[in-house]
């Protein structure tokens, strides 16, 4: 079996108590059955750290963009084409919009702006999207509509909206991923959205070191709870685990351009 952790924050983890290295959090997730992880970035500051960590490691690509909380930290839009044109860049972001913390129109007009330069520069370099979203389900959809989302393509990712926002996000062309968040005994409206979404448009994440699923809640996350969730997901969804694997794998190679042999067990 073949899972993917489509959305970890590698760099994040703690690897003075939980973990060696990155080759030992690897080997745990190999060990579970996640042989691939795409390693996220939230800041334009930090993207050539997380380079330089998993340079050596085939099964893990990355994505570029600046999370809608970090724009204080080292927004530029010049730089952020520049460093996602490396060959190992298959997505934009994460980026979005997080209105939870932000609670002025001066601060939500700032992240709306570096939400359309993603796009923009995701169109443009012909990469999907990895998007955020809190307390900004009617911004975020009219700005994946206005700059073209259906163009580059995307995932909404860590999905805690409804059914209803599932569709729309559907009809623009984009996937949708289940993290941890699934398995908590109060997020019905989340497993009600995941019995909807077809599962030709699923992928499973961690957002590790957060959001860790059951059994694990309390425990810092990592890639190999990938498993737990796909575990889960199997049930929502009334079939086997191999074949949430197996599809899921193939959506996360559709949608980030990742050549199939890089996919498989062989």
């Amino acid at each position: 079996m073949f899972l993917v952790d489509s959305h970890c924050h590698l760099d994040g983890l703690d690897y003075e108590k939980e973990h060696l290295n990155l080759a030992e959090v690897i080997d745990k997730a190999a060990n579970r059955d996640v042989r691939f992880m795409l390693a996220v970035s939230t800041t334009l500051s930090a993207f050539p750290a997380l380079q330089q960590m998993t340079a050596e490691y085939d099964n893990v690509a990355l994505s570029c963009g600046v999370h809608p909380l970090n724009l204080d930290d080292d927004w530029d839009k010049d730089r952020l084409l520049r460093l996602a044109s490396d060959p190992k860049v298959v997505a934009l972001g994460e980026t979005g919009l997080d209105y939870f913390y932000h609670q002025t129109p001066e601060l939500w007009a700032i992240q709306q702006q570096a939400f359309r330069d993603h796009l923009q520069v995701a169109c443009q370099l012909k990469k999907p999207v990895i998007v955020h979203t809190r307390d900004a389900r009617d911004d975020t959809i009219k700005l994946l509509a206005e700059e073209k989302v259906d163009q580059c393509g995307g995932v909404l990712h860590c999905f805690t909206e409804d059914r209803e926002t599932a569709r729309k996000l559907l009809d623009l062309g984009m996937y949708i991923s289940f993290s941890g968040i699934l398995t908590f005994k109060n997020a019905e409206q989340i497993r009600e959205a995941a019995r909807f979404v077809p599962l030709d448009r699923i992928l499973v994440e961690t957002d590790s070191p957060y959001l860790a699923p059951v059994p694990h809640r309390g425990k810092a996350n990592q890639p190999a709870y990938t498993r737990d969730v796909a575990d889960y997901l199997a049930v929502v969804k009334g079939v086997s685990v191999e074949q949430v694997a197996e599809q899921t794998t193939q959506n996360f190679a559709r949608l980030f351009n990742i050549a199939g042999e890089r996919l498989t067990l062989s």
